[in-house]
């Protein structure tokens, strides 16, 4: 493969990580600070399609740690899930919810940075039914990234344009976080919502904060007071129920991810 000007390019592309790695299923998505991610290629078959790619796309993506690590620095690579992910996203009410759902047993992000920083991920998901992740397979990855990434930016010169228009359409759902428990909760208290939904501890959300353990408790006993709620999953539903209100305000596309 030495060009990819053509709309076939990832799936294409999917039949090379195929001979390399026997994952299940391929989501590619492109990814713009300040925008909703926009579907460029799947192969979900019909019956997985509105759980793995229609919840995803409208508003599930927003706890997503392949989408928070595009609108952080974000740097080309390789990555597994558990090295984004939050130390306890696999007890996180968003894993129970929705993740989890999806039956992975591991996902790997190959990430490749596109002009006007524009992210390009392509999520392959190993279910199941899938061989395990060899260190093999994960070096032959790694080593393919930089060859993978002019051919993706070649590919985005020539097709981009048939996605520009999407990418901008709409403000991303995250834009719920802004808003979430406005006028009850501080900025302090929204980011701490935030950590705590996207799976983090205590330990992790207060490093993250530059804030010790302590400070993390007490603002989290006066969010769940100021929210009438007494736990995080109780948070977590509410949540859902304010991400459903702006993704409908927002004409984001897709379904919400509450619905099951």
């Amino acid at each position: 493969m030495t060009s990819a000007p053509t709309a076939d390019f990832p799936r294409l592309l999917q039949d090379v990580f195929h001979d390399i790695l026997h994952f299940d299923t391929i989501l590619v998505s492109t990814y713009k600070q300040g925008c909703a991610p926009i579907l460029i290629y799947d192969n979900y078959p019909s019956e997985r399609r509105q759980q793995g790619v229609e919840r995803y796309i409208g508003d599930a993506y927003i706890l997503d740690p392949f989408y928070t690590s595009t609108q952080q620095e974000c740097r080309p690579g390789v990555y597994r899930l558990n090295e984004l992910a939050p130390d306890c996203f696999e007890e996180s009410e968003y894993y129970k919810h929705y993740y989890g759902a999806l039956g992975l047993k591991d996902e790997i992000g190959i990430f490749v940075i596109l002009p006007e920083n524009i992210v390009m991920v392509f999520s392959l998901g190993l279910h199941e039914i899938s061989l395990p992740l060899t260190r093999k397979s994960l070096l032959a990855l790694k080593n393919l990234q930089p060859i993978i990434e002019p051919l993706a930016r070649e590919y985005w010169k020539w097709q981009g344009a048939s996605f520009v228009d999407r990418l901008e359409q709409h403000e991303p759902v995250e834009a719920a976080f802004d808003s979430f428990g406005d006028g009850l909760l501080t900025q302090r208290e929204q980011d701490i919502v935030k950590l705590l939904l996207a799976g983090h501890s205590t330990k992790s959300a207060a490093s993250e904060l530059s804030i010790s353990d302590g400070t993390v408790k007490v603002h989290r006993k006066h969010i769940y007071q100021r929210l009438a709620v007494s736990s995080q999953a109780q948070m977590f539903r509410l949540f859902l129920d304010h991400v459903s209100l702006v993704s409908r305000q927002n004409g984001a596309l897709g379904q919400s991810f509450q619905e099951q």
